[in-house]
């Protein structure tokens, strides 16, 4: 197939299955965000009960952390596809790689401060960082339940 035949083709409009499929997947991350504030709530009473109050602030700055890193991962993924995809993307390579390398040196320089300060609420903080873990175990369960009741 040439060029000119590949890019008609590509014209050609989505079918409808598939378009219904993209904006169920558009879905997923307001879902996982949300999952992750919910389970960030749940686990507030596990957490005291393991560590007190000590581990509870910890966990809540984990668990903020946790939120605002996968907001950022979220919109360094579609920064960067727009790149890819678009070439007169107005996002810069650079600041895309910037970011992503930010968000894990304040999630280190978090994890320090706090683990010099108290031992225990560094374990509150470690629960904290998996929260996004059991908001994505939530999702694949609910995506597995779907196929399942569809199937």
């Amino acid at each position: 197939m040439n060029e000119r035949e590949n890019s008609d083709h590509s014209a050609e409009a989505l079918p409808a299955a598939t378009v219904a499929e993209i904006t169920a997947f558009e879905r997923i991350i307001p879902r996982l965000l949300r999952n992750i504030l919910v389970f960030g709530i749940l686990l507030l009473a596990p957490v005291f009960w393991f560590y007190r109050w000590m581990g509870v602030l910890g966990f809540v700055l984990g668990a903020s952390v946790s939120y605002v890193n996968f907001r950022s991962l979220t919109s360094g993924v579609e920064g960067l596809a727009d790149r890819i995809v678009n070439q007169n993307s107005g996002e810069k390579g650079a600041r895309i790689v910037f970011r992503f390398l930010v968000r894990y040196v304040l999630v280190g320089v978090a994890a320090y401060a706090i683990f010099k300060g108290s031992s225990v609420a560094f374990y509150g903080f470690l629960w904290g960082l998996c929260v996004p873990v059991a908001a994505l175990m939530a999702e694949a369960v609910w995506q597995g339940f779907k196929a399942f009741r569809r199937g």
